[in-house]
């Protein structure tokens, strides 16, 4: 079996996404070398750089130029694609897949249909194009979560069987961060307090707004001994999220923080503030789960299924339920210190290694099925 992987989003300034593809990516070439290359010919070691491709500026230009090809012409040379692969694996990028060879695509969520107004009005034209021309047409689909699934089954009436969980994971690093790391970023950043840590883009969806004011709203003794740290790209409609950014007392912005500082950055935090209105997995959680942080996170979309009962859930629209839950972890550190524990322990579940496999055997079910 051969199994060509579209990784066109290593292209582009992406977060989620390309960490998602980044890493599964690797993690399938690792388990079966001699079966999986990655389109448009991205062999060999690439580094992950969320905020610019993963090549050179000539190799990226030309590659997205082959995209776009393909995509206004449709012409995939169909014959070449059945002689050399079993199963392409479909980004969002492309407008025309190819016909002929078999097909899976990635649901990660359905946030464009449930909460439209987080969204721009491009990406949501864009999305429900996927939907229509991949997801709705391909042999298989994976659900980053089986909130995911049961969503996309319900909004885009998918054939149940067809629709296939396999959780994304967290690398290692996170598993086992050293106290380097963590003295590393807080002297570099010059983090001298104790930090709430919230990473993700600056976003309406991700909910940023009521998180700062939320921190706000904290007891006088407690916000005064603690920071809120928040790192991420500033990504649309972000201007009140910018000045509160800038002008809300104890509030750090950082800006993009590279992948290979997150590990510390995360393993230092207090705690995780995470209370997006909507999410098909939640890497951020998950990552500080892995890490030993105490979450505090939505109760809403994938984000209760991710962390069972290793988190306090809070209502994402309620700014005083936000403040609370966060003033419950810094009160009791001893029970902020168990439910990290459980935490930690649960996270196991969600590692590269086991999503390989996962779909290594879904793409063998699909190609046996023919």
């Amino acid at each position: 079996m051969r199994v060509l992987i579209d990784g066109t989003p290593l292209l582009l300034k992406s977060a989620g996404v390309k960490n998602y593809i980044y890493h599964w990516a690797s993690a399938l070439i690792r388990k079966a070398p001699e079966q999986i290359e990655v389109f448009p010919f991205l062999g060999g070691r690439v580094s992950l750089q969320h905020e610019k491709s993963v090549v050179s500026s000539f190799g990226t230009a030309a590659r997205l130029s082959l995209v776009q090809l393909l995509n206004l012409t449709g012409n995939w040379s169909k014959g070449l694609l059945r002689s050399r692969y079993d199963l392409f694996h479909v980004s969002q990028i492309f407008l025309n897949p190819p016909s002929g060879i078999h097909l899976t695509a990635t649901i990660y969520d359905m946030s464009c249909w449930i909460v439209p107004e987080t969204h721009t009005a491009a990406n949501i034209a864009a999305t429900k194009l996927y939907a229509e021309r991949t997801l709705c047409r391909a042999d298989c689909t994976i659900a980053i979560s089986e909130q995911s699934r049961r969503d996309a089954i319900e909004i885009l009436k998918l054939d149940p069987s067809r629709v296939t969980v396999v959780y994304p994971g967290v690398t290692d690093e996170f598993f086992n961060p050293s106290p380097e790391a963590i003295r590393s970023i807080r002297e570099r950043f010059k983090l001298e307090k104790p930090y709430i840590l919230y990473v993700g883009t600056i976003e309406p969806r991700k909910n940023v707004a009521r998180l700062i004011k939320a921190y706000a709203d904290l007891p006088d003794q407690v916000r005064g001994n603690v920071d809120l740290v928040v790192a991420g790209f500033l990504g649309w409609n972000y201007e009140t999220e910018a000045a509160m950014l800038k002008n809300t007392p104890g509030v750090r912005y950082l800006g993009y923080v590279p992948e290979s500082d997150m590990v510390g950055l995360t393993a230092g935090a207090e705690v995780m503030a995470y209370p997006s209105i909507y999410e098909g997995f939640g890497f951020p959680v998950a990552q500080a789960m892995a890490s030993g942080v105490p979450v505090v996170t939505s109760r809403n979309s994938s984000l209760s299924e991710i962390c069972g009962d290793t988190a306090v859930l809070v209502d994402c629209y309620d700014v005083s339920d936000i403040s609370a839950g966060i003033a419950g972890l810094l009160d009791r550190p001893s029970d902020a210190r168990v439910m990290a524990q459980r935490a930690r322990e649960r996270a196991a579940l969600f590692t590269w290694e086991r999503s390989a496999m996962a779909s290594m055997r879904l793409f063998q079910q699909v190609v046996s099925a023919a």
